[in-house]
């Protein structure tokens, strides 16, 4: 790894908590939620930090597993936190938002395993668990469902894939514009990435997954003007070829930050998001091994 490439990702995640402010004009709901509870949940890659958001007064709930964004680079779970309380007060699921493990730390597919491990712990009982996040989260989230359905670990009840990284593979081309630039997407690739053959594996990459038939039900939410729609676009439409139900949204006229840069709209996304979660959560499931 270049001594440059680790010196910038390791000032990143030092200072996420100071310079990433996304979503603080979304704080519809859950503001009045207790802090988080954290647990140390073992994975095959070691133990890792998630912070748990209880909703109140909801008996035997759900649990939704969220995978924060920042493109494995920056270990900022908190970033999300404003989402994880609306989604708790709102849809009445737990919401266990993971501290997995970022690069130069740990390259591919470390986050990967990880987030799988502790979605599947939690479904052990039973218990319907469905996953989602946003950016490198939001592939996260669609990489966990792969590994679930091909390993039989347990079977999500949902995949909220939020303007979702779901190609990690193709190099990215100066002429790109938007908020995502190329030179970090190349950083993302060097570092967390660093073997080009993985990056075509499609545990990094869903959409080079040859059969998506299998797989949870989904909601993929792209921007218009965002790098990442066309991934998210195409991944929605090969869900529903291959015979997933989709709900697909896309917001117009803004870029990745697409529930902060139109917050009116967000209201709208968000409470749909949130009864696809509910609804999602309604049935209980018996866990592998038992009828």
């Amino acid at each position: 790894m270049r001594l440059g490439d680790r010196l910038r990702v390791e000032l990143m995640r030092a200072t996420a908590r100071f310079t990433v402010s996304y979503g603080d004009n979304l704080r519809f709901a859950g503001t009045d939620l207790p802090a988080p509870t954290t647990e140390r949940m073992p994975t095959r890659h070691g133990r890792v930090p998630v912070h748990v958001y209880r909703p109140r007064g909801i008996e035997n709930p759900s649990v939704h597993v969220h995978l924060h964004g920042g493109a494995f680079l920056m270990r900022y779970p908190a970033m999300d936190d404003w989402w994880c309380r609306y989604l708790a007060a709102t849809a009445g699921v737990i919401v266990v938002n993971v501290d997995f493990e970022v690069a130069p730390r740990v390259a591919y597919p470390v986050a990967q395993h990880q987030a799988h491990d502790v979605a599947a712990a939690f479904a052990q009982d039973g218990t319907p668990v469905s996953v989602g996040g946003f950016s490198s989260g939001g592939g996260l989230a669609a990489s966990v469902a792969l590994q679930a359905r091909d390993s039989g670990s347990f079977t999500p009840t949902l995949q909220v894939l939020g303007i979702p990284a779901l190609d990690l593979s193709a190099e990215p081309r100066d002429t790109d514009r938007g908020m995502i630039s190329p030179d970090l997407r190349r950083l993302v690739r060097r570092v967390y990435l660093p073997d080009p053959a993985s990056r075509r594996e499609p545990y990094a990459s869903p959409l080079l997954a040859d059969d998506l038939t299998g797989l949870p039900p989904a909601v993929v939410l792209t921007a218009e003007h965002d790098i990442l729609r066309a991934e998210g676009d195409a991944y929605a439409a090969r869900l529903r070829e291959a015979g997933i139900r989709v709900v697909h949204d896309v917001t117009p006229g803004v870029d990745h930050y697409f529930l902060t840069e139109d917050p009116v709209r967000a209201r709208t996304t968000m409470a749909m998001i949130a009864a696809e979660v509910r609804a999602a959560g309604q049935s209980r499931i018996a866990p592998p091994g038992r009828s």
